[in-house]
């Protein structure tokens, strides 16, 4: 292994050490102790976020009707109750089902022989003037290959729930950018919910609600942490050495 290769491993290795050690130190100080809530944040405040830019039309002037009760794009007769703007709050339906089954199979095989010689020359079992024997096979070759390969994949999800979500900035041509957390303990495990994505107001129902089939971009994450997580994953160490080692 170069010098460069190693020293740039120690690096990793150093810099996962004092990562798993605090992180160490965290569990420890957290023993015996229930998962401890996030506190509420606004998430355009976050570290690392930044607004979402996607391809806009035209912007086209907005159309109002000032002697009219009635809201261009309003369900309700005074006034419309679905998410519009900035701060706003309305529930997505989480609804994933998804199945996919694959199976691929290829199989190839070659078998390939080359045999040549000569059994006399010019009628006689020997070459002359140095009398020796002919040989009965001149070239002879012999190669043989196969290959088989499978591959399949068998995979179901499933995930039925609701979340409210805040809408956190309104894009040029109207669409809105929503995100939504949701976090449960129960004993001493935490479950978490995150969804994110852009939305139409079209697309959104007169209850203020919204199917997360229709959310464009979306980001879905359902996990958590606690005990039970704890056990699931591999030690830092191992997850160290399945980085570092190339076999």
């Amino acid at each position: 292994m170069k010098p460069g290769l190693v020293v740039s491993a120690l690096a990793v290795a150093c810099a996962a050490s004092s990562l798993g050690a605090c992180s160490t130190f965290d569990r420890l100080a957290a023993i015996g102790e229930q998962p401890a809530l996030t506190a509420i944040e606004n998430p355009t405040a976050q570290p690392g976020y930044k607004p979402v830019q996607m391809p806009m039309p035209t912007p086209q002037p907005a159309a109002y009707s000032p002697n009219s009760l009635w809201r261009n794009g309003s369900r309700a007769f005074f006034k419309d109750q679905r998410a519009h703007q900035v701060g706003d709050i309305l529930t997505i339906t989480v609804n994933l089902n998804d199945k996919a089954a694959i199976a691929n199979e290829t199989q190839r095989s070659r078998a390939n022989k080359e045999d040549s010689g000569i059994d006399n020359f010019f009628g006689k079992s020997k070459i002359p003037i140095i009398n020796a024997p002919i040989g009965s096979r001149i070239f002879t070759a012999d190669s043989e290959a196969s290959s088989d390969g499978k591959g399949s994949v068998n995979r179901s999800e499933a995930l039925i729930t609701n979340v409210a979500a805040v809408v956190t900035q309104v894009l040029p041509n109207g669409n809105l950018v929503v995100e939504g957390k949701q976090e449960v303990r129960v004993n001493y495990e935490m479950r978490e919910l995150i969804v994110a994505g852009i939305v139409r107001p079209e697309d959104i129902q007169s209850d203020n609600t919204i199917d997360s089939t229709k959310i464009a971009e979306a980001r879905i994450a359902y996990g958590g942490r606690g005990q039970i997580m704890d056990v699931q994953q591999p030690r830092i160490g191992q997850q160290v050495m399945d980085v570092l080692l190339p076999f």
